[in-house]
């Protein structure tokens, strides 16, 4: 394209030099014929003029002195004389040899020296020896008659003077015709040249660029199945090659696009498939499964009413090992229904008090905390954030039930929550002085189902700090043990200062219900 546009600025130039060119040459033709005009043929008509009043002078100083013999009539004579001299030099430089006009110089001199010499020194001549002539004596004729030849001489140089300037101004007329004849051609031809260098510069240049960012808009607009074709100069065929390139890896990500984006619409069709036939299976969990296990726990319980006497110590163990199995049952299967639905089902979030969030959450352990004489101290005040505030409570009530139940049974219980602001997070921290984790399982403890200690020394399912991982981490958190408090245990968590509600989410965390601490929930 550079060397499209270098060409016909190139070309550009040529004309407009040779405009000036053609130009000068017509302005200096015209200088010419006006320099000639004015400089040589009107002063050579003016220096002619004077030429012929200093023969009038010579010829009337002759003739008065003729007649009266009279000394001052030669004054004009001897002037007329020297002034002939030197309006014939003049003269000479005006015309040069250019003829006829060299030739009537020539023959007036001759002439005008053939009368002094024939007919005015004769006369004065005769006048200084006494001798006036009269006016109607024969010399003087003479001297008249040859004067009168001179004057047709000048009459005949004066037409060709005149003659020469009629010519000249009619040079000079041609000239400035031909000077505004070639000026508008060259005008006209400026611009023709302006608008063919324009048009050829569009039709090399702009359309090609034009039609580049058309189909570029085509391809910005979404036309991204129409091929992009531009023919033009080589580098805009390159950049017309490289956006061709980029359609077609948008094109073929696009499809690619379409394509996971129809895989991840059947296979959200299937979570949604999945997810009714879960709400399903917790319904018949929470009703169908649950029936069996009442029936079992009350009818072994009758058993052992009625027929508890005369069972032997292994039996009435037998009943008791039945009971216990139902009840841990049912406990088990709430705990799956309760980590089941959480982030799977959700109303909106609130803005949550955490203080508030605490105090329900000590409220349902009121009973735990004051049988364990246990203290919870507040060190920061908690803030307020959007959240579910049920699931909130019930990771507060799962950790400090933890804290609770995992005490040691010599030191009096102590439990300490805190609060920081980093940055965008909320971190909130969780320590007692219990009898602690090894640091090999923090990240054991999160599992579902992993405990750490047997179900004869501490109750419990193995699902609360799991549940608690899942509720942080919903919430836009994370959850962690620290490897090295200095007694006890010490859990850290964040939370988001304005967390987004998760837009995969379309009803309520939890149903509100009392909730009651997770035993042996160290995992």
């Amino acid at each position: 394209m550079q060397n499209w546009v270098h060409l016909i600025l190139a070309g550009f130039v040529l004309v407009v030099c040779g405009c000036l060119a053609v130009g000068g040459l017509v302005l200096a033709d015209l200088s010419d014929r006006t320099t000639d005009l004015v400089d040589r043929i009107q002063p050579a008509r003016s220096t002619s003029f004077q030429l012929q009043n200093a023969l009038l002078n010579q010829e009337t100083g002759v003739r008065g002195f003729a007649l009266s013999g009279d000394d001052s009539f030669l004054e004009p004579y001897e002037a007329g004389k020297r002034a002939e001299q030197e309006r014939l030099a003049d003269l000479r430089s005006l015309v040069g040899d250019e003829q006829p006009l060299a030739g009537d110089l020539d023959r007036i001199e001759e002439a005008a020296r053939q009368w002094r010499t024939t007919r005015a020194d004769q006369l004065i001549a005769a006048a200084r020896t006494g001798e006036p002539a009269g006016a109607t004596s024969l010399p003087l004729r003479q001297s008249k008659a040859e004067f009168d030849s001179l004057r047709r001489l000048y009459t005949a140089q004066q037409q060709h003077l005149d003659a020469a300037r009629d010519k000249a101004r009619a040079e000079l007329d041609d000239a400035r015709v031909t000077r505004d004849r070639v000026l508008a051609t060259l005008l006209i031809g400026f611009l023709l040249t302006v608008v063919s260098l324009s048009v050829l510069l569009n039709r090399v240049v702009g359309r090609p660029l034009n039609a580049l960012a058309k189909a570029s808009d085509g391809v910005r607009a979404g036309a991204f199945d129409r091929r992009i074709e531009v023919h033009g100069p080589s580098d805009v065929r390159a950049v017309a090659s490289a956006v061709e390139d980029m359609r077609r890896r948008l094109a073929a990500e696009l499809a690619e696009s379409r394509k996971r984006e129809t895989l991840l619409a059947e296979q959200t069709g299937e979570l949604r498939r999945s997810n009714s036939e879960l709400e399903q299976f917790a319904y018949v969990a929470s009703h169908d499964l649950q029936e069996p296990l009442r029936k079992v726990a009350s009818f072994c319980q009758l058993l052992e009413k009625r027929y508890g006497g005369q069972l032997d110590e292994r039996g009435q163990q037998y009943i008791d090992f039945a009971v216990d199995g139902a009840k841990r049952m049912q406990v088990l299967i709430n705990d799956l229904l309760t980590f089941s639905r959480v982030g799977r089902v959700h109303e909106g979030w609130k803005p949550v008090d955490l203080e508030r969030s605490l105090d329900r959450a000590l409220s349902n352990l009121t009973l735990a905390v004051e049988e364990a004489g246990a203290t919870v101290v507040r060190e920061d005040p908690l803030p307020e954030l959007l959240g579910d505030a049920t699931s909130l409570s019930m990771v507060w009530q799962n950790l400090i039930g933890n804290a609770v139940k995992f005490r040691r049974p010599d030191v009096p219980c102590r439990i300490t929550v805190g609060c920081v602001r980093e940055d965008d997070d909320w971190h909130l921290t969780v320590a007692d002085n219990g009898i602690g984790i090894a640091p090999e399982f923090s990240d054991k403890v999160f599992v579902i189902f992993q405990r750490l200690h047997g179900r004869d020394e501490y109750e419990g399912t193995g699902i609360g700090l799991s549940l608690c991982r899942k509720i942080i981490e919903f919430h836009g958190g994370r959850i962690w043990l620290d490897p090295a408090p200095a007694e006890g245990t010490l859990i850290h968590f964040t939370l988001p200062v304005l967390p987004e509600a998760p837009t995969h989410t379309t009803a309520e965390l939890l149903t509100p219900a009392v909730l009651t601490p997770r035993s042996g929930d160290r995992a």
